[in-house]
């Protein structure tokens, strides 16, 4: 592989890397999805993902591989884009679709009038926001801040460095909320503020969502290693 290709792979991935689960809200490399990644002397990219088991709903498939055709896309000096969706019972479906650009309605007539399945995605943002928030708020309260502290912070108060932080304003950004450096830094999925009478009854629910995606994640991860021998690490040691 040449140099200016080894480079533009390693764009690709950069690229893949802010495609998300929508369930699970971490990125499909580091979750270990993507397989294989290859891209030719002129701009072709074909990159093969492969979800952990056959049986992953079709929607989130579509979804996670559209967004990874679409984020490939985006890269300059990319000629034509290929995703396909290895060992899954719609692959067929879904990759027939992609190939020619439809949307979810074009892989399952008549499923939804939704074909961007912007509802689902929306709905698992909201939750995503939610249970990154609850793991910061935590975080403040176990260093001793109290209820009025957390409530009265803004999205400038957060550590630059907080990978939680970074993407909380990503979300919020994706949703259409407030996330200038002067809001606050919680909020609910509706956007309004958590005030600190809230803060603990809003706590206890946050994190009850943030515990099912990690949980989710942690099946994820088992069926990866049982079906397929990956233990997710660093996601560039899992293509082959």
């Amino acid at each position: 592989m040449t140099a200016v290709a080894a480079m533009t792979t390693a764009s690709v991935l950069g690229a893949l890397a802010e495609v998300y689960d929508p369930e699970l809200d971490e990125p499909i490399t580091r979750l270990g999805f993507v397989t294989s990644c290859e891209v030719s002397a002129d701009g072709d990219v074909e990159v093969v993902l492969q979800l952990p088991t056959p049986q992953c709903a079709p929607n989130f498939a579509f979804l996670m591989a559209a967004d990874a055709r679409a984020a490939v896309r985006r890269l300059p000096g990319v000629r034509e884009v290929t995703i396909r969706l290895e060992d899954h019972y719609t692959g067929a479906e879904i990759n027939a679709a992609l190939g020619r650009g439809d949307g979810f309605t074009g892989a399952f007539p008549g499923e939804t009038v939704d074909d961007d399945l912007a509802a689902l995605r929306d709905l698992f943002l909201r939750k995503a926001l939610v249970a990154r928030e609850s793991r910061l708020c935590e975080a403040l309260l176990a260093d001793g801040a109290s209820p009025e502290e957390v409530a009265a912070l803004r999205v400038q108060d957060l550590p630059d460095e907080a990978p939680d932080a970074r993407r909380c304003a990503e979300l919020r950004r994706r949703l259409g909320l407030d996330h200038d450096p002067g809001s606050p830094a919680f909020v609910l999925p509706s956007g309004e503020p958590v005030r600190a009478s809230e803060l603990k009854r809003w706590l206890r629910t946050a994190r009850l969502v943030r515990i099912s995606l990690e949980v989710n994640g942690g099946i994820c991860r088992s069926l990866l290693r049982v079906h397929r021998g990956v233990v997710i690490d660093d996601p560039e040691e899992v293509l082959r």
